[in-house]
């Protein structure tokens, strides 16, 4: 009987609920929707906040409240976890507004709403670039800002991600055991991000596509082949002498000699 009683007074509270929302979006008084859409806003009911600032937004345009109807939609959005519109919105705001009082915090959120659409590193990067670009943007127009010090960290989080993304996109080559095309993504992936906590797995399997690939190459590409592997030996021990890695590609150097005749002594 108590959860009976319970549960008629929730459907009660519900129903009163909804009848007076539907009294505020029937309303033509814009002040008296506005009022109701921020008090939706601040208790989080986002849904009905956004719902009626979509209809305030036509309405304010072109007043002294715009930036502010522009700012509370867009939050709305974000609130929702619609970051796509949320970032719309933030755009949108400093680009008609940029003297707004909400034009600094609406900076940071467009790169703050590309960081939670960053996908996971398996998968295209394009939206985590943009989350660098646009908050490496804030932090160069705010420099003094007390978000700078959140915007240069979540900066290092998303590039640590397209530094994770370059590093599988040239092992995922790799473990095809496609090494022509496992040279071209690992000698990239180091190129684009020389100082990767990566670097030694991404030079040793750089060198093992490329022994690999010269000693199933064709006899007219054997040799330039064997030669490009031999060069990078001596890169990848002369940076990584202690390497876990380096008894295996000694035999890579021993085969790799033989093969092109070469003498290290006669060549100091």
């Amino acid at each position: 009987m108590k959860n009976l009683i319970v549960f008629a007074l929730f459907l009660l509270v519900a129903a009163t609920s909804c009848s007076d929302y539907n009294k505020v979006v029937k309303s033509t008084d814009y002040e008296f929707k506005y009022k109701k859409a921020l008090e939706y806003y601040e208790d989080e009911e986002f849904v009905r906040s956004s719902q009626l600032l979509s209809e305030l937004v036509n309405i304010y345009r072109g007043t002294s409240r715009a930036d502010e109807v522009y700012y509370y939609y867009a939050k709305s959005h974000f609130g929702m976890g619609d970051y796509l519109m949320a970032g719309h919105w933030f755009r949108t705001l400093v680009k008609d507004f940029p003297k707004s009082q909400y034009a600094e915090e609406s900076q940071y959120m467009i790169g703050y709403c590309f960081y939670k659409e960053s996908p996971k590193p398996r998968l295209d990067q394009q939206v985590t670039q943009k989350a660098i670009d646009a908050l490496q943007l804030y932090v160069n127009i705010y420099p003094g800002s007390d978000r700078v010090e959140e915007a240069n960290r979540l900066i290092i989080e998303m590039r640590d991600k397209l530094v994770y993304k370059s590093f599988l996109s040239g092992r995922l080559y790799y473990d095809l055991e496609n090494y022509k095309a496992a040279v071209v993504a690992l000698s990239n992936s180091l190129k684009d991000f020389p100082d990767t906590q990566y670097r030694e797995e991404l030079m040793y399997m750089l060198l093992r596509a490329k022994y690999l690939l010269a000693i199933r190459s064709i006899e007219e590409k054997k040799e330039q082949r064997l030669t490009a592997a031999l060069d990078e030996y001596f890169t990848f021990v002369d940076e990584f002498p202690e390497s876990e890695h380096r008894k295996e590609v000694d035999k890579f150097y021993k085969e790799t000699a033989k093969l092109l005749n070469y003498n290290e002594e006669a060549n100091l």
